[in-house]
């Protein structure tokens, strides 16, 4: 008969869980980053690009894929949590080849001070680097990622707008096996400094609150794009997700514009040339 000191215990999805590959399978598509990295770079410059920096890197997932893309392509990630790279370590870096491995770097630093070789394209993506609350860090990061830069190179960030940006609210999405809740918990409309929170739940009723939590500035995208000419840009690019005209739903494809309508949401990326 089993005894209260041999009983397994009973462990829930949430129990059972890795919040960074909840992370990856919910929040990040860098497939799909890494095609207009690939498509920009090449309308811009006329050629793909090899050498690529990711700031902000996490478990580094888009660097992973960016060396299996082609033998030629290099990597380096850069992130100051020692946590998160070792699990990038322990559960990505293991799936690459040997000779994969011999072309990504995985640096655990702070991207104000970091200095690596210079690349044709460095990456701030999942809204990061709006961590950088103040103009003049957020001024002396894009110096930092000018300074990174080949001189036909090319930065991309991502961004967002809407009055949406502006409010608390909940985004619930299914995912396969799990929901996806997205929680701008707090706003402050002086310093439109923005709380936020990812929370998992599962089909056994369990959850995971807070699995990540955010502090960022919400910035316009007209205020960053003055600050990268004031770091030393020489151009910057918005390209802004397209909506359906019938429907006004966002879709996966985005345009090069100086002009969004009032929509309550809009996705987009920053490029700027050196």
């Amino acid at each position: 008969m089993a005894t209260a000191e041999n009983k397994t215990p009973y462990l829930t999805m949430a129990d059972q869980a890795d919040r960074h590959l909840l992370y990856q399978a919910s929040v990040q598509n860098p497939d799909f980053e890494l095609d207009f990295i690939d498509d920009t770079f090449k309308d811009i410059r006329g050629r793909k690009p090899k050498s690529m920096r990711e700031d902000f890197a996490g478990t580094a997932i888009s660097s992973c894929r960016w060396v299996k893309r082609r033998r030629s392509n290099t990597a380096i990630a850069v992130d100051f949590d020692p946590e998160v790279l070792a699990w990038s370590k322990q559960h990505n870096i293991p799936k690459l080849t040997a000779e994969q491995k011999q072309r990504i770097e995985l640096i655990e630093d702070d991207v104000l001070n970091v200095t690596t070789d210079k690349v044709e394209v460095l990456q701030a993506y999942n809204f990061s680097y709006w961590f950088f609350q103040e103009r003049a860090t957020m001024l002396a990061y894009f110096k930092r990622t000018r300074e990174a830069l080949v001189d036909d190179g090319l930065l991309f960030l991502d961004v967002f707008g809407g009055s949406e940006c502006y409010q608390t609210q909940k985004e619930k999405r299914k995912v396969d096996g799990f929901k996806y809740i997205w929680e701008q918990a707090e706003f402050n409309a002086i310093t439109n400094e923005l709380k936020c929170h990812i929370h998992f739940h599962f089909p056994d009723k369990s959850k995971i609150k807070k699995a990540f939590s955010y502090t960022w500035r919400v910035w316009g995208a007209r205020e960053l794009r003055e600050i990268l000419m004031e770091a030393g840009y020489s151009e910057t690019i918005v390209y802004r997700q397209k909506f359906d005209p019938k429907t006004d739903e966002a879709l996966d494809d985005y345009i090069a514009t100086d002009d969004a309508e009032d929509y309550a949401c809009w996705l987009g990326y920053i490029v700027a040339k050196p």
